[in-house]
């Protein structure tokens, strides 16, 4: 009888132990419920559905889950009509054959359009940038699109790139400016530095974004080489008031 209550104390003991230590770390119970429960799908085309979101960036399992019973939840029209639209842009997107923007046509609409100044051509590495540029309202040339930046850490070398078919465009001879709208990064500059080493004999004007302090920023908060920048390439107070 005193080996059985030496028993039953035993195991009341860590039973107290496991739901002291529960209790205690509550995200420890969270976890593992979830992982139980996130491996487990009541429908395979659940899980094959969950699989693919979760591909997409920034985009975990428990997302994609949401996502998915979000899906579920619509009606069938709409839901076939996103899936479809995935798929018409997929096959029929097109990449223009002048400065590599995406468009629905061979030529894109800024390139096709006549009342854009062919004569400068702004140099950006995706299409995000042409998107970011034309929103300031501020441009009114034409494009280039890189496809990226030389980043010999990713392996992307210049051949990569959409260098060559810019090189091509100067050489048209309708070209009289080349902005490099490029990040201010090591790769941006590597790059900026290649096309200028390409470009710099064919009798064009080549500039680069200005670099400095930001609008609202505090010198307090802005890094050295930013404010080292500002201070070499400041203007006249009088052009400042006008811009």
């Amino acid at each position: 009888m005193k080996k059985n209550s030496v028993e039953i104390n035993v195991y009341s003991n860590q039973i107290a132990f496991r739901v002291e230590f529960i209790v205690k770390n509550p995200l420890f119970l969270n976890q593992k419920l979830f992982k139980m429960n996130i491996d487990k799908y009541p429908s395979k085309l659940l899980e094959n559905a969950v699989n693919e979101f979760a591909k997409l960036p920034g985009i975990g399992r428990k997302s994609a889950l949401r996502l998915v019973l979000h899906l579920l939840r619509q009606n069938p029209e709409e839901v076939n009509a996103f899936g479809n639209s995935l798929i018409e842009l997929r096959n029929e997107i097109k990449h223009c054959k002048i400065c590599h923007n995406i468009s629905d046509t061979e030529i894109c609409s800024i390139c096709s359009n006549k009342a854009r100044n062919e004569s400068v051509i702004c140099v950006v590495e995706n299409i995000r940038d042409v998107m970011s540029v034309e929103n300031t309202q501020q441009f009114n040339g034409l494009y280039h699109v890189l496809g990226g930046i030389i980043s010999p850490m990713d392996g992307i070398g210049p051949a990569d790139l959409e260098i060559d078919s810019l090189v091509k465009r100067i050489e048209s001879g309708e070209i009289i400016e080349v902005i490099l709208a490029l990040s201010t990064t090591m790769e941006g500059d590597t790059t900026n530095f290649y096309i200028y080493r390409k470009l710099k004999d064919l009798n064009i004007k080549l500039s680069t974004l200005a670099r400095g302090v930001s609008i609202g920023d505090e010198l307090e908060y802005t890094d050295e080489i930013t404010l080292g920048r500002s201070l070499t390439n400041r203007v006249p107070y009088e052009s400042s008031v006008g811009q």
